[in-house]
């Protein structure tokens, strides 16, 4: 199901905001930095070298093949792919959360470069739904949808400021994003790092179950 899934939604749902060739493509600059591949044990990065920048990290799956020329394999890692197998999740009717707009980027870009939760750009509002948590005027914690093929749909960036955690924001934020996409018919997913086993526990507990793990590399155009 969630085999080569960036390739699945570069060609497919996604087609539309990628640039590329017919073997290799990514998000256009601006969203998300994400890279895929028609064949991910032969991926032609020279191809994709006119619609990178100078020292530009973008992320890519699947792919275990030597460094190319021209690139730098800055992170050579796993993550795992997990599904919504769960029930129907209750409404939360104290999380507060708000749709982000365009208005919210420069604080969902400050909130992103303080937690790290994966690969977002200005434009990555743009590929979904998105959801946060405001302290007064601060944006706190968030989550949103980015990769989309067919009903397959993506829960991404969940991230919490730290001097916020402890109040189950990232579950509570997660959960009522998979609501909005369950009421349109859409299957959620999401991707964690292998190394991160109390997000996966997490997870599992609520109810995705991991369907396959991939590797994932960060390169840096040379």
């Amino acid at each position: 199901m969630l085999e080569n899934i960036l390739w699945k939604a570069f060609t497919g749902t996604h087609a539309h905001l990628t640039v590329g060739t017919d073997r290799i493509r990514r998000y256009a600059p601006g969203y998300s930095p994400l890279m895929g591949f028609a064949d991910p044990a032969d991926p032609p990065f020279a191809e994709l070298a006119p619609h990178c920048s100078p020292g530009e990290r973008i992320y890519c799956a699947e792919w275990r093949g030597p460094e190319p020329k021209g690139w730098k394999i800055d992170v050579d890692t796993t993550m795992c792919a997990m599904a919504w197998q769960g029930n129907d999740p209750a409404t939360d009717e104290t999380l507060g959360a708000i749709r982000l707009a365009s208005e919210h980027v420069p604080q969902m870009l400050a909130l992103t470069e303080l937690t790290r939760p994966g690969p977002f750009g200005p434009r990555t509002i743009e590929l979904g739904e998105w959801y946060g948590v405001f302290e007064g005027a601060q944006l706190i914690a968030m989550a949103g949808e980015r990769l989309k093929a067919g009903n397959l749909h993506e829960i991404s960036g969940v991230c919490t400021l730290p001097q916020f955690q402890g109040r189950g924001l990232a579950r509570r934020l997660t959960l009522h994003v998979l609501r909005q996409q369950l009421a349109r018919g859409d299957q959620p997913f999401l991707h964690v790092a292998s190394a991160n086993t109390r997000a996966r526990e997490l997870y599992r507990k609520m109810g995705f179950a991991e369907v396959r793990e991939v590797p994932m590399r960060i390169v840096v155009v040379g």
